[in-house]
């Protein structure tokens, strides 16, 4: 028998596309790792303003270097990302609220599908460009996971509940308790301590902290299975 698996917390919206690229880099590394990913669907504006930080779009030299950084990244991990054409509308004025909810309610009721739901929407802002704010946009996501339409719309209504309001606050709280101002955040439990990185290029230490010789290159697209990403 091989060792117990570490624990990984990711803290991803899928607002942020730098979420996108850590989501998929860690779901191709956790068998490899043997570790266990534990996805925590959080409130990316919750911690920044808890935080004090400012969205990299509102300083205009990080705006212009995050569209290229982003887009290099897409293509060295093999995401395929693109910015949307009304980039402020989007990320400053629609926002994630209702997708966030979506997953957090669909994390306590049906977690399996949490990852193929969060790609998703990922795909859908960070794509195709569509829409994920709208009640009929968030279902066509959840349906091309593989939901029915029944089971979609029924967590859907859960989404808006009390229950899932708290639940995406309490984890946005925790992201922020491990000292977030962004994200994605990755938090490491081994060997009794906890470790928090932030960002999607972190993986060199990462693996360190595991014990793990390097972080392998990604893995090509034919190899993804469950992680792959449709075109």
């Amino acid at each position: 028998m091989g060792p117990a698996p570490r624990t990984l917390e990711l803290f991803y919206d899928v607002l942020s596309p730098y979420s996108w690229l850590g989501f998929e880099i860690l779901c191709r590394y956790k068998n490899i790792w043997n570790v266990h990913l534990q996805l925590r669907p959080s409130f990316i504006a919750g911690i920044m303003k808890d935080s004090g930080n400012r969205p990299p779009a509102l300083v205009p030299r990080k705006g212009k270097y995050m569209e290229a950084d982003v887009r290099r990244l897409g293509q060295h991990i093999q995401v395929p990302i693109n910015t949307p054409k009304d980039f402020f509308s989007v990320i400053l004025e629609k926002g994630s609220l209702s997708a966030m909810r979506f997953l957090t309610a669909l994390n306590l009721e049906h977690p399996e599908m949490l990852e193929k739901a969060s790609r998703e929407l990922w795909m859908r802002v960070w794509s195709r460009d569509e829409d994920i704010t709208e009640p009929q946009s968030i279902l066509a996501a959840a349906e091309k996971a593989g939901m029915s339409t029944e089971q979609a719309r029924r967590i859907l209504e859960k989404a808006s509940t009390t229950q899932v309001k708290n639940q995406l606050k309490e984890t946005t709280d925790a992201a922020c308790k491990y000292g977030a101002f962004g994200l994605p955040v990755t938090v490491a439990h081994v060997d009794g301590q906890t470790h928090m990185l932030f960002g999607c290029d972190r993986m060199e230490l990462l693996a360190y902290l595991l014990g793990e010789k390097e972080a392998k290159r990604a893995l090509p697209r034919k190899t993804l299975g469950a992680c792959e990403v449709s075109l």
